[in-house]
């Protein structure tokens, strides 16, 4: 094994080490060529909770590229606000203002609709918005929101939006990237739909938001498998320990006490932006990565996801959004 390889998965490992600024630090001297000045040129990218944090800087990033970038928030203010900050920071970026409460399963098929009377072809979907709610609370349509938020709200987009990401076979490809988090690590796949939907126990926040993480990656796998073979690659990714308003405001104690070396949003945006831009080939069962590498979904001593919790778990979601169960 190459000595990086060595040093690289004791970084990933050792999490401080490699989830903190530190980690990009090192990998760089020996991860995968930046994209190309002007690759995404021509190119169409929508980007949720693209108005603060994470998603700020990747569609930075992506305007910077060339690319189309569709802001996609749930306040009009805010995503006209950052639409034009974008826009004094990229001069010339072509910045089209997205509204959608992508946890609302009805206002998410009425958005898809409208943008496909408007968008023919569509290179990337990075599914970066996030909730972490203090307390449970549910959807108009009865599920529980950080669910809602990182799993049904982004599958049913996807699916919605298949025809526009398949007709970029012709010219590149699409990719869709749905933004995990390592803390997904700490929290195992429950198929039941009690489980599924935080009805099984005391609610605690942090530990939804880790289980719909995990949901994310398994969702993104079998996402990858469907559409093997085709245009259309999804993967999903965690971006490290970030210094994001969110993670101020829903863990306070950790930033404060990691706050120096906790990366800023341009690092952890990078691997979405890297993936969607150069499109890398996947080997093996698993889409899941980090700093531009792949990276296991289970630690060393933890089982892989049991096949019978992925089928139900699967099945719930194709029955909550009313979208194919074809798996």
């Amino acid at each position: 094994m190459p000595a990086t390889a060595v040093i690289d998965a004791v970084l990933d490992r050792s999490l401080v080490l490699g989830y903190t600024r530190i980690g990009p630090a090192l990998r760089r001297r020996w991860w995968p060529a930046d994209p190309a000045p002007g690759s995404m040129r021509g190119r169409r990218v929508v980007v949720t909770g693209a108005t603060s944090g994470i998603g700020e800087a990747i569609s930075v990033s992506l305007a910077e590229l060339g690319a189309t970038v569709h802001l996609l928030g749930r306040s009009a203010d805010k995503v006209t606000r950052y639409a034009e900050r974008l826009r004094q920071a990229v001069p010339g970026a072509d910045v089209v203002e997205e509204v959608c409460d992508i946890g609302d399963l009805d206002a998410v098929r009425a958005w898809c609709a409208d943008l496909l009377e408007r968008v023919d072809v569509l290179h990337g979907l990075v599914h970066n918005a996030g909730a972490m709610p203090p307390e449970r609370s549910e959807t108009p349509q009865g599920h529980e929101i950080a669910l809602a938020a990182h799993v049904l709200g982004p599958h049913l987009i996807t699916e919605l939006l298949l025809p526009a990401l398949g007709a970029a076979t012709t010219s590149g490809g699409s990719s869709v990237v749905f933004m995990a988090s390592g803390g997904m690590y700490g929290a195992g796949l429950r198929g039941t739909e009690d489980e599924i939907e935080f009805r099984d126990g005391t609610y605690d926040g942090v530990q939804a938001y880790a289980r719909t993480k995990r949901m994310q990656v398994v969702l993104a796998d079998a996402w990858a498998r469907r559409l093997r073979g085709g245009g259309v690659r999804v993967e999903s990714m965690h971006p490290g320990w970030v210094a994001t308003p969110g993670v101020t405001e829903s863990l306070p104690r950790f930033s404060k006490v990691m706050g120096p070396l906790l990366r800023d949003a341009r690092g952890g945006a990078d691997t979405a932006v890297w993936l969607v831009a150069t499109r890398p080939e996947s080997s093996g069962s698993h889409h899941f990565w980090h700093d531009r590498a792949l990276r296991p979904t289970t630690f060393g001593w933890q089982r892989d996801q049991d096949a019978g919790t992925v089928e139900r778990f699967l099945a719930y979601v194709s029955t909550a959004t009313g979208t194919s169960a074809s798996w």
